[in-house]
């Protein structure tokens, strides 16, 4: 008798239209119900200030960036409707990884790179992608779907700029990963 637990393939991914028309639908929805699109940097903001405000707050009062999450005193950031946008993305996620026996512990990499280069890696360009987002006033998420919804130029011309720039520095990193 064999006491190893049973484990199951993971399903297939889904249908990328069939995912990108679902995705449009949710960007509907959020510019119906409450009147803006979807983002996630605004929710970090957030979180940020309230966290200021419990170490330094005359410092948070005296900072017009982080004042201005505060209002007039009586609104609290964590309130905010990213908030709980990014929240439901991350249980969302957990959950259809779950759903689809997807999920694991481990780390992607190629077989050049160490499991410490690909982690300083990654939260180098994390960093990168946080510095950008603050500069920008949004993050990329934000800028390709609630910007391109709406047909700002702007937007478009940033994502082509940032598939070209990709599909540029790819063949540079590519061995690195086969």
């Amino acid at each position: 008798m064999n006491s190893a637990p049973e484990t199951h393939p993971p399903k297939p991914y889904w249908n990328p239209y069939v995912a990108g028309f679902l995705l449009g639908l949710v960007l509907l929805a959020s510019f119906v119900v409450m009147g803006r699109g979807l983002g996630a940097s605004g929710a970090f903001g957030s979180v940020t200030a309230v966290a200021m405000h419990a170490v330094a707050p005359a410092h948070v009062q005296n900072n017009p960036f982080y004042s201005e999450y505060f209002g007039d005193g009586s609104s609290n950031p964590l309130k905010d409707w990213l908030v709980f946008e990014v929240l439901g993305v991350c249980v969302g996620g957990l959950i259809s990884g779950a759903l689809a026996n997807r999920i694991s512990v481990k780390i992607e990499k190629g077989p050049h790179v160490s499991n410490g280069w690909r982690l300083v890696g990654a939260f180098v360009g994390g960093a990168m992608m946080m510095i950008g987002a603050k500069l920008a006033l949004g993050c990329t998420s934000g800028q390709a779907l609630t910007g391109g919804a709406v047909l700002n130029l702007g937007s478009w011309a940033f994502m082509i700029c940032v598939f070209a720039g990709a599909y540029a520095l790819a063949y540079f990193f590519r061995r690195q990963w086969l």
